[in-house]
Parts: C-alpha cells; sequence; structure tokens
C-alpha cells in the first residue's frame, strides 16, 4: 500500500486531478493518502471531496487523512506531490505586478520567468528546502513530484541542495500537439513528435502522422492565418525561429523581448497579448469558487475520469515497472549538450521501478539553445540568490532577464527589485 503525500491539498480542483487519477488505477487504489495545507477550510474540503470520489469511483479503497503536522504527513511517503503556492494572489502576486507597473514593466503571467517568476522563486525555495529537511528525515527514498513554478527554478534548487529525488512536471508537453492540430483544423493520424528544451520553452523537434514530415503543412497553413486569435506570438516564434514552442502564447511574450514593447504599443493588439492575465484569472477563479466548491464538496454523485497529468502515471508505472514515459524536468547530465549541465532541462523520461530515467535528446538547433539560455541565465542566477541569500545576484537575475532588460535601465531594474524586497517583507528571508 503506497503513501501518497499531497502537500498544498487545498488546491481542490488539482487534488482532484491528480489523487482522483490514482484512485482510477489499480495499482494506486488502496494507497494511503496523506493531505497537508496550511489552511485548514481548504484542507478540510479537499478532504470532503476526495472523500466522496473515493466512495464512489473505488469503493472505499483508499485511506484519506488531513494531517496538521507536515512531518506526520511525509512520515513514510512514497511520493510526494507539491503543488503549493507561496504567497497565494494577495500579497504576493499582486505585489509582483502592481510594482514592476510603477516602472513601466508590464507581465502576462509573472509565474515563471520575469521579473514575477524570480520573486515567486526566492519565496518559494526557501519552503521547498523546508519539506526537503523534513523528507530527508522522514521518508528519504520517496520521489519528489513538483507541480510548483516557476518549474525549473525550483527542480534546479531542490536538484542542487538536496538529496531528494525530484521531477518536475508540466502540462504543456502533453498538451502542445493535440492543441496545435485543433487550432489549425489538421486531423491527424498515427502521430510521433520529439519534444525537448526546458520548461515552458520546449520545442516540438519533430512531428509526423504515418511517417510523413508534418511541419510544412502546419507552417503553411499557420502563415494563411488571418483573424486574430490566442495562439499568435506561438506562431510568430515558429515563423521567426523555425519550430513550435510548447507553452501558451501569453507565456512565451515575457520570455522573449520582442513582444510587450512600451516603445511599440500596437505589438500587444497585434499580437493579442493579454497583460496582467494571471491576477486576472486569480480574481476570476475566486469570484467563481463558492460555487465550484459546492459542486466538488456538495456533490454526492461526484465522480473523475482520469486525466493527462502524468502524476499517477508515474507512481504506477513505479509500483508495477510497467514503463511509461512522460515529459520530465530533470537536471542536464548530458542530455542536451549545447545547454548548461548546471540546468534544468525538459526531456522524454523514461519511469518503471527503477525511477525516472532521462532520455538523451541530443543538440538543439543552435537558435533553440540560445533562446533557452537567455532563461536559463535567470533561473541559475535566482536560485544562487536564493542559497547564498545574497541580493546582488537578484539584480544580476532581473538585468539578465529577457524581457525585463529589454524595457528597463539598470538603475531602474535594481530599484524595483530593491523595492519589491521591501514589500514581500516576511515572504522573503532576509538578503544581504
Amino acid at each position: 500500500m503506497p503513501k501518497i503525500t499531497f502537500l498544498g491539498a487545498g488546491s481542490t480542483v488539482f487534488a482532484k486531478n491528480v489523487l482522483g487519477d490514482c484512485m482510477l488505477s489499480e495499482a494506486l487504489r488502496d494507497s494511503h493518502i496523506a493531505l497537508y495545507d496550511i489552511d485548514e477550510k481548504r484542507l478540510a474540503e479537499s478532504e470532503t471531496m476526495l472523500k466522496t470520489l473515493n466512495k464512489n469511483i473505488n469503493d472505499n479503497r483508499a485511506e484519506i487523512i488531513s494531517y496538521k503536522n507536515r512531518k506526520e504527513a511525509l512520515r513514510n511517503a512514497n511520493y510526494v506531490v507539491n503543488a503549493i503556492q507561496v504567497g497565494g494572489y494577495k500579497p504576493c502576486t499582486v505585489t509582483d505586478f502592481e510594482i514592476p507597473k510603477k516602472y513601466g514593466l508590464r507581465q502576462t503571467i509573472g509565474d515563471t520567468l520575469g521579473i514575477g517568476g524570480i520573486f515567486r522563486g526566492l519565496r518559494t525555495i526557501p519552503v521547498m528546502l523546508d519539506f526537503a529537511e523534513d523528507m530527508a528525515e522522514v521518508c528519504p527514498k520517496a520521489w519528489l513530484l513538483n507541480y510548483t513554478n516557476p518549474m525549473s527554478i525550483l527542480t534546479l534548487a531542490m536538484s542542487k541542495a538536496t538529496s531528494i529525488k525530484t521531477v518536475g512536471l508540466c502540462h504543456s508537453v502533453q498538451a502542445c500537439v493535440p492543441h496545435l492540430l485543433k487550432d489549425l483544423g489538421m486531423e491527424k493520424e498515427n502521430l510521433q513528435w520529439k519534444i525537448a528544451g526546458i520548461n515552458h520553452m520546449a520545442w516540438l523537434l519533430e512531428i509526423t502522422s504515418n511517417g510523413v514530415d508534418l511541419y510544412p503543412e502546419i507552417k503553411k497553413i499557420a502563415a494563411a492565418l488571418e483573424t486574430p486569435h490566442g495562439n499568435m506570438v506561438r506562431l510568430e516564434i515558429m515563423k521567426q525561429f523555425g519550430y513550435y514552442v510548447t507553452e501558451s502564447s501569453e507565456h512565451n511574450a515575457e520570455y522573449m523581448p520582442y513582444f510587450i514593447k512600451d516603445k511599440y504599443p500596437h505589438f500587444i493588439e497585434k499580437y493579442n497579448i493579454p497583460l496582467d492575465e494571471y491576477p486576472r484569472r486569480c480574481v476570476e477563479q475566486i469570484a467563481n469558487w463558492e460555487k465550484q466548491r459546492d459542486e466538488l464538496t456538495k456533490d454526492n454523485t461526484l465522480s473523475h475520469k482520469r486525466s493527462t497529468e502524468y502524476g499517477s502515471y508515474i507512481m504506477e508505472a513505479m509500483e508495477t515497472n510497467i514503463s511509461y514515459t512522460i515529459g520530465g524536468n530533470v537536471m542536464n547530465t548530458g542530455l542536451i549538450p549545447n545547454l548548461p549541465s548546471d540546468c534544468v532541462v525538459e526531456v522524454p523520461c523514461l519511469v518503471n521501478s527503477s525511477g525516472v530515467i532521462p532520455c538523451y535528446v541530443g543538440e538543439l538547433p543552435l537558435q533553440l539553445a540560445a533562446l533557452n539560455k537567455t532563461n536559463i541565465n535567470v533561473h541559475q542566477l535566482t536560485v544562487e540568490a536564493a542559497l547564498t541569500r545574497k541580493k546582488e545576484y537578484i539584480y544580476y537575475a532581473a538585468m539578465l532577464d529577457p524581457h525585463t532588460s529589454s524595457e528597463l535601465s539598470i538603475d531602474d531594474i535594481k530599484n524595483m527589485c530593491d523595492d519589491l524586497i521591501e514589500a514581500h517583507g516576511d515572504w522573503l528571508p532576509e538578503f544581504k
């Protein structure tokens, strides 16, 4: 009976997907599911929802227990799912957006790169290191399945500073090709593809249908699109650099210096870029939560269909030794030779009872590796700032961020960082 610990279990919808998936896996149905969250109300809501699911789809075979003590929730765990958000919408996400806006720096999502991604990383890494300390004591052999952003930054910090077996998981790899072909109205069969790079900026390196290269057709249809749509940034990146990128247009608009430009304000309309998109989504989710909460916690007929989230498939593969392939975020141990070894890459990984086994990819096309490196610089410097507690590395990360450095002067970047550090207060450790 494996033990699955879910940190951030108050994320009720996501807990339903990952743990509901586990209840639909024969290898995981009898698991001890340990729930932990610092928000006791949300934790109780998730427990209620999961117990209803356990009854309806799993004959009450799983044992579901909420814990107030994190270390006890982790004790003897085989798998730890991490889905926390440190600082929440208020005050931290608001701070991440509003202070840069005063300097004229606009963002869309701010959870992975850019000034928002840097500060989200800085406030989350210390919490993750606390998790690692507890895990090293009470479940040292457990696998940490990290879903929290900024994915590359957090996975790099855990891999460099702890002994915990960690893999970073994201939705963008498995969603990339289906969404692309649907957007372009292309129905194809016997698809094969190859994706590799870094999280949120991995590349569709190859795509075939019945052995025929689909890229010429994809590019032809994409070039003919005229109506404004939600995928314009990614298609422009493909047009200019030759390959399609895995994560959404609103994300990639802020990972590069080309799209959100104070000098070219018409680009926002031209590329249909939703500024302040993440705060807007937060407000919408908060407004809708009461209705959604009742749907999840008061519906005695609640059910679930297995999702495409990797989590349950990873655990199932490790329990059964039946191999499964994922797109995982792992240290670059020569997997992509023209990216730094001291970075996290997103590559195909084989999973079985031996664990997560990353696959060799080879060198990326030079222009793609170059784009990845501009993001990797920020990942590495943010982790260095978190581990050394030296403020100068925060400055370096921000000064080398592609979007930030293309819009602001060095003095403004450093002053903005100082304002963000002050506004975050106790959400950040002390930097010297």
